[in-house]
């Protein structure tokens, strides 16, 4: 068992943000997730936040440090999509996705990093997708966004490294949840082939890989990519 550490997820409401935070639940740890609407898990605190709006997430982050103690973990996995092609896509599908995706894990990590400098201890781990490193067609926006979160990663590794804070990313391939349910079976079947592992992975998979990067045994990974797609990204 890890130390029990006080861990923010961003968007823990449902999908793979809920799991996440069901999966730090059940190993000991004090959980907080931000949702625009819903809750998170039983067992963790839901606090209201839009990490698109810098001052949401700052009383978030208070109210969280108030009841639960400062943020040492923080999981960056809000995320929205606007599929569409190239051509087709607007001004606004654009920036709303890389405001969100990339602009909201900024302002997370912003302000996580207050606290961790403080305690010279910091997991920050940044919920990426296979899509990120392998393109998407019909998703520049969506994969732009992710692909920069590595430079992110990166950048806050050579910059609070030395600090005792860690700055990863985790990149899911095709996870069963409501969303992938809700696609053909036939066009489950096509995305199927091109996995290795011939499957989807389900929620917990990817959420037990981001809580071991959390833990005491992952300190000396940062900067590091850990793709969860079944092999459906190699060579990235």
């Amino acid at each position: 068992m890890s130390t029990p550490r006080t861990v923010l997820i961003t968007g823990g409401n449902r999908g793979i943000g809920y799991a996440i935070a069901e999966e730090f639940v059940a190993a000991g740890h004090r959980v907080a997730v931000t949702a625009r609407s819903g809750e998170g898990p039983a067992g963790s605190m839901t606090v209201r936040a839009d990490v698109t709006d810098a001052e949401s997430l700052d009383a978030a982050f208070t109210e969280v440090e108030e009841k639960l103690g400062p943020v040492e973990v923080v999981v960056a996995n809000a995320g929205i999509t606007r599929d569409t092609l190239l051509l087709r896509m607007s001004d606004t599908d654009f920036d709303d996705v890389v405001d969100t995706n990339l602009g909201g894990a900024f302002r997370v990590v912003k302000r996580a990093s207050k606290g961790m400098l403080k305690a010279r201890f910091g997991r920050i781990i940044l919920i990426s997708s296979v899509v990120g490193l392998l393109g998407g067609a019909g998703q520049v926006n969506y994969a732009s966004s992710k692909a920069g979160l590595v430079g992110m990663a990166r950048s806050i590794t050579r910059e609070l490294g030395s600090r005792g804070i860690t700055a990863n990313v985790v990149a899911p391939g095709f996870i069963e949840t409501d969303m992938t349910a809700e696609l053909p079976e036939a066009q489950q079947a096509e995305y199927k082939k091109s996995i290795p592992a011939g499957r989807f992975a389900t929620p917990d998979e990817v959420a037990k890989v981001i809580l071991w990067l959390a833990g005491d045994d992952a300190a000396y990974i940062s900067g590091a990519v850990i793709p969860v797609d079944g092999g459906l990204g190699m060579g990235h």
